[in-house]
C-alpha cells in the first residue's frame, strides 16, 4: 500500500473506503484452485480483478497468490502477498 494510505482509511470518515478496498479482494463464489482460470472476475466492489494463472503460480492484479484453499465458514481463501486496491483510489 502507498504510504499512509492504510492510516487514511482507518479514519472513521473514511470508512466507505476501506469498505470498498475490503469487498475488492472478495469474489462471489467458492472458487476452489483448481478451477481458477486467467482472466477477469468482478468484485464484491464491483470492479474486476485481473486473475492470471501460469506456470503453477496465480496473481491477482499485481499480488501473488501465496497460499490456496483455505476452508472458511463463507467461502474459500486464497491469500495474496499484498493488498490491491481499487482502480478509482
Amino acid at each position: 500500500m502507498p504510504l499512509g494510505t492504510l492510516e487514511q482509511l482507518l479514519k472513521p470518515e473514511n470508512r466507505a473506503a476501506l469498505r470498498k478496498v475490503l469487498t475488492y479482494h472478495v469474489v462471489p463464489g467458492a472458487l476452489e484452485s483448481k478451477n481458477l482460470r486467467s482472466g477477469q472476475v468482478k468484485s464484491v466492489e464491483g470492479s474486476p480483478v485481473n486473475v492470471q494463472v501460469a506456470n503453477n503460480q496465480v496473481r491477482v492484479n499485481d499480488a501473488t497468490v501465496i497460499s490456496t484453499d483455505v476452508k472458511a465458514s463463507n467461502g474459500v481463501i486464497h491469500v495474496i502477498d499484498r493488498v490491491i486496491l481499487p482502480p478509482d483510489l
